[in-house]
């Protein structure tokens, strides 16, 4: 609370108590009350009002900053009627009163929008499902009916899936942990999964792939860490040089083994790499390479890695390398053993 505006606010306050002693002195005077005695008054009058309004003053401010301490700590500072203090003065219990009507407006309505949000995202997640379906059946007919449009198809297909993927994942980004299940992972088996999702699209633009395989293990969940290698391998690809390579390896630091995943492509300029995760971002190479660019699927791959606990980053010296870092837990391989 401010001094300031505190004392501001109590001008009237003082006007009116500099008229009463103003009148009480003329009062004293006709009475013929002598100059010492009405000091003496005015000053204990002075006093006492000061006093009182000093500390009422101080007892404010602790109330004040305490509650506002409180709102602070909160995340939903809505609820902050539900933990406060009923207070006592009359004026503060009717601005109490508004609090709570506005708080449960507001939990109404952050009600109402979580169950439009959940029952969205139900019928994204069923309408993707369904799509899939005819996807899948699409593939089946232009492999088992080779013609000279196939790969054509194929490929466009595997983008159609691709894109249908990234909005289902991202639908269940906000909570993987009802959709995933860690176990321990072979890291390049799940390497030779991603590649063989995008197979079509790796041959269309002749894409060599190096792999330094090792027989390293992590947990993590496999469909969401196969999702995060296809955005990756597609990046990859769409930011492509004249003979373009994509290798992975591994690294081991410590407690970590990280995954790397570099190219050969047209690379990140040093300005853009500290936003290449942001959500939309598609930085000066990305507007200039690819009109298709939305700045999703990095962002995206952030995101979950976050959630499930992966060290995720990014550089760009002669190859751009992506590396998704592992924590290995010793008491878990113990236990495992």
């Amino acid at each position: 609370m401010s001094c300031k505006l505190y004392w501001k606010q109590k001008i009237p306050l003082l006007i009116l108590n500099g008229a009463g002693m103003s009148v009480l002195t003329v009062f004293l005077l006709l009475n013929g009350i002598n100059g010492g005695s009405m000091i003496l008054i005015l000053s204990v009058w002075g006093a006492a009002l000061a006093g009182y309004l000093a500390g009422a003053y101080f007892l404010r401010k602790a109330q004040l900053d305490k509650l506002l301490s409180l709102a602070k700590q909160l995340e939903e500072r809505y609820l902050l009627p539900e933990v406060m203090e009923r207070p006592v003065r009359a004026d503060d219990l009717v601005f109490y009163r508004l609090l709570k009507l506005a708080g449960r407006s507001m939990l109404e309505q952050v009600s109402e929008a979580k169950r439009e949000q959940a029952e969205y995202r139900e019928y994204i997640e069923q309408w993707i499902h369904e799509i899939k379906t005819p996807i899948t059946a699409m593939k089946l007919i232009c492999e088992n009916h080779r013609a000279d449009h196939s790969k054509d198809l194929l490929v466009e297909l595997e983008k159609t899936n691709r894109y249908t993927e990234q909005a289902l994942f991202y639908a269940r980004s906000e909570h993987p942990e009802k959709d995933y299940l860690v176990r321990e992972l072979r890291l390049f088996d799940v390497v030779h999964q991603a590649i063989a999702d995008n197979r079509y699209l790796l041959r269309q633009y002749n894409v060599q792939i190096v792999l330094t395989e090792t027989e390293d293990s992590v947990y993590s969940d496999e469909k969401w860490l196969c999702f995060i290698l296809d955005q990756l391998i597609v990046n990859a690809v769409k930011y492509r040089t004249g003979s373009p390579v994509i290798r992975f390896f591994v690294e081991r630091s410590g407690n970590e083994v990280s995954l790397c995943i570099a190219d050969n492509g047209i690379g990140i300029i040093d300005s853009d790499l500290p936003r290449i995760f942001e959500k939309g971002f598609t930085g000066e190479n990305g507007r200039g390479a690819s009109q298709t660019a939305t700045g999703i699927g990095l962002y995206l791959c952030k995101r979950l890695c976050d959630k499930l606990g992966i060290g995720l980053s990014a550089a760009s010296n002669e190859e751009t390398v992506f590396k998704l870092s592992f924590y290995i837990n010793d008491h878990i391989h113990q236990v495992q053993g």
